[in-house]
């Protein structure tokens, strides 16, 4: 159906914000980054738009929420390994951000999340499907 997904997320700071994704190992797309935004590359065709308070506001007539005490989305992102949720985790709480719960092993899934600097939260998660319950072997 989709060929491409953006996500738009309210900042504060979006040099702040770019800092902290950069130091997570994330990169921009300069082509639709500006003073008022930042275009975060998630992967192939997906995109985290980061957007200026004011800016993203004119986007909606919905008052903007403080995500830092209040929910708007949970991102979730998969890896390629425990290790690689774990290794992100830790960059993440180097760069500032918090672990707004423990992480969680479900056998077949291994997830932990951060809270970033305006306190989204991203689910990091790494899924093996073959050890879902009632997978064949």
């Amino acid at each position: 159906m989709h060929k491409q997904m953006f996500v738009n997320l309210a900042v504060k700071d979006v040099k702040r914000s770019i800092k902290f994704f950069e130091s997570l190992g994330y990169s921009f797309n300069p082509q639709f980054t500006n003073d008022q935004g930042a275009s975060l590359i998630l992967g192939e065709n997906l995109f985290a738009m980061l957007l200026d308070e004011k800016f993203f506001a004119t986007f909606t007539p919905k008052q903007l929420i403080d995500a830092k005490t209040h929910v708007e989305t949970l991102i979730a992102l998969p890896v390629d390994s425990r290790e690689a949720v774990v290794a992100l985790i830790v960059k993440a709480k180097a760069a500032g951000a918090t672990t707004p719960t423990e992480p969680k092993d479900h056998g077949f899934m291994y997830q932990h999340a951060y809270t970033d600097l305006d306190g989204h939260v991203w689910e990091v998660f790494y899924m093996d499907m073959s050890q879902f319950p009632g997978a064949s072997a």
